[in-house]
């Protein structure tokens, strides 16, 4: 990993350069002059206060003190592979996790308790990928009683259809009297092909926040609060889109969200105004923003419908994405 020019180290990206694949040398904060460095590769997400954020391919976001650098440059994405993706449960589902990450959350064993305020049963029920530590019974007790305490319903997200999945868990939980509520599938897709349909993405426009003409079109919420905008805003590295309209209060025809995380592009939130569909801005936006991710080196896609959609699973079906499980949404019994 070359820095150098005439034999000088140098820091030669800004913060001008969020979003972009970097590389970077820093030494350990508080260590000598004499003390090794440590490189680190991937998106540059944010660069605010002093302290930069970067997303290598593991998709665990690192944390860095400017003022610790001592070389930093961008470097060429990394070539995304054109053939399908290849994917195992835990992979995708944590991959899935990272990309609607809640406001609190808590283990209990291999489990992971979430809430935000009651924003999106995927941000508030328990994200179960391993053993809880306890007997079924007394792990199940305690999720009641942590979701109690905040005053929210006790929901467990399960998954079926893959190897690795949760079938005996699900079994389980109706015997204990819990009730499937929502179920939605998975699906994957290589992510290459997206970016190369043929869409008009010109008029589609990339934030990394979501404005207030953003939020007037995502349909999910009574009230904008703190809580829904740490919700849409976490993941490595997050993309917003959308299509103006010509509604007088600034209302978008289409919008999307997408997670750019290591080899994975999670796309969410895609919603087009009932007055501007059959007019191709839902594959105009999910376009525009897998050309996005494949700048930072994604390879693979995923986004999750629910089994009821049709519209959106026929739109899916073009683009190439095929089931790789369902996920479960199990609410305890009042």
């Amino acid at each position: 990993m070359e820095f150098t020019i005439g034999g000088r180290l140098e820091v030669r990206i800004t913060p001008a350069d969020v979003g972009k694949r970097v590389s970077v040398r820093r030494r350990p904060e508080g260590a000598g002059q004499g003390a090794m460095f440590t490189d680190t590769v991937g998106v540059l997400t944010s660069w605010d206060d002093g302290v930069l954020s970067i997303t290598p391919k593991s998709g665990e976001g690192v944390r860095i003190a400017e003022s610790t650098l001592v070389a930093g440059k961008v470097v060429p994405a990394a070539p995304a592979r054109r053939r399908g993706p290849a994917a195992s449960f835990d992979e995708l589902a944590r991959a899935c996790a990272r990309a609607w990450q809640p406001v609190e959350s808590e283990p209990l064993g291999d489990w992971r308790l979430r809430a935000a305020a009651g924003f999106t049963r995927r941000a508030n029920s328990v994200l179960p990928l391993g053993d809880p530590g306890l007997p079924l019974g007394e792990a199940l007790g305690r999720v009641r009683r942590w979701y109690g305490e905040r005053g929210l319903p006790a929901y467990i997200q399960t998954a079926t259809g893959a190897e690795g999945t949760q079938e005996e868990l699900c079994a389980e939980l109706e015997r204990h009297g819990w009730l499937r509520e929502v179920s939605a599938e998975v699906r994957i897709a290589a992510l290459a092909p997206v970016g190369d349909l043929d869409a008009e993405v010109t008029a589609v426009r990339l934030h990394r926040e979501p404005d207030t003409a953003w939020l007037s079109r995502y349909q999910r919420f009574d009230t904008p609060g703190d809580h829904v905008l740490r919700v849409l805003g976490s993941g490595p590295s997050v993309w917003f889109a959308s299509v103006p309209g010509d509604a007088e209060d600034g209302t978008p025809a289409a919008i999307g969200r997408c997670v750019v995380d290591g080899r994975w592009a999670g796309f969410m939130a895609v919603e087009v105004g009932p007055e501007y569909r059959r007019r191709g801005l839902a594959t105009s936006v999910m376009t525009a923003l897998a050309r996005r991710a494949l700048d930072e080196g994604a390879s693979a896609a995923w986004l999750q419908v629910e089994t009821d959609n049709e519209g959106a699973r026929a739109l899916y079906d073009r683009m190439g994405f095929a089931a790789h499980h369902r996920y479960h949404h199990f609410r305890a019994a009042e």
